[in-house]
């Protein structure tokens, strides 16, 4: 693993891949504190954007990983930024969790109650109604510019598998017939975000995920290592199955797999 040895900066999924739900991956923490004293910068990345950074910082650190503010970003960031960069000063309708559009809010991103919006934005809302979707699918009908934070069909819970922002998206897309521009893994808007923030380059980064279309996707489009961890989503037939663009560079059963080759 001498090739892990010469990477600078390491990119972590979260849930499905350090943590599923309230279960804590024991070997996940080992390995990132021994990465820690290695010198290696560490960055969590999640497309889950129904919660704002305080949460996953929280919730990171109870289960042991010691993360700072610097070191954690989302698919909220990354559409917020977005936003507030290429489309100043248009209103916007989010579709998404209160947690979200305080995020937005404090951002400055001019949000509207859904009759009037130059963008709607979606994501995962598990505070999803009717009236949200109906006022999502009139607005894009009528011309709205449409984005969406992340494209996961499901997200993965301690209890199973549970709707995720992209199966809110194929609701809508069904109705109005428009896909959206998306903002989260495996989009190279994501790859380009984190070697801005940790001025890293590409070579110099290594992505684990459990996730093929999203994680490992993220690295294969974008020239950087994959490495598929099989404690959330993906399995290893479907890694094997997988095309060139979604297919892992390594696959391990779990971070013990990793810790042991890498440092023992």
């Amino acid at each position: 693993m001498s090739f892990l040895s010469e990477k600078k900066l390491f990119v972590f999924d979260m849930d499905g891949t350090v943590y599923l739900g309230d279960k804590v991956f024991t070997d996940a923490v080992k390995f990132i504190k021994k990465l820690r004293t290695e010198g290696k910068k560490i960055l969590f990345f999640t497309n889950n954007a129904s919660h704002n950074t305080n949460f996953y910082i929280s919730k990171l650190n109870k289960m042991g990983f010691e993360v700072s503010e610097k070191e954690l970003l989302s698919s909220a960031d990354v559409t917020a930024e977005f936003l507030v960069k290429h489309r100043k000063g248009k209103s916007v309708y989010l579709i998404g969790t209160p947690e979200l559009y305080n995020m937005f809010a404090k951002k400055g991103i001019k949000l509207t109650n859904g009759e009037k919006a130059d963008i709607t934005v979606t994501s995962f809302d598990t505070t999803l109604t009717y009236e949200k979707l109906k006022k999502a699918c009139t607005l894009i009908r009528s011309g709205s510019e449409f984005f969406c934070t992340h494209p996961d069909f499901n997200c993965p819970t301690d209890s199973g598998f549970i709707p995720d922002s992209g199966s809110i998206v194929a609701f809508i897309t069904a109705s109005t017939g428009k896909t959206p521009v998306y903002f989260g893994k495996p989009y190279n808007t994501v790859m380009e975000f984190i070697c801005e923030k940790t001025n890293c380059i590409k070579s110099e980064i290594v992505v684990f995920g459990d996730r093929l279309y999203t994680d490992i996707a993220l690295g294969k489009k974008n020239g950087v290592t994959a490495i598929l961890v099989l404690t959330g989503e993906a399995t290893i037939e479907e890694s094997m199955k997988a095309d060139w663009e979604q297919k892992p560079d390594y696959v391990f059963p779990s971070f013990k797999e990793i810790y042991n080759l890498m440092f023992e």
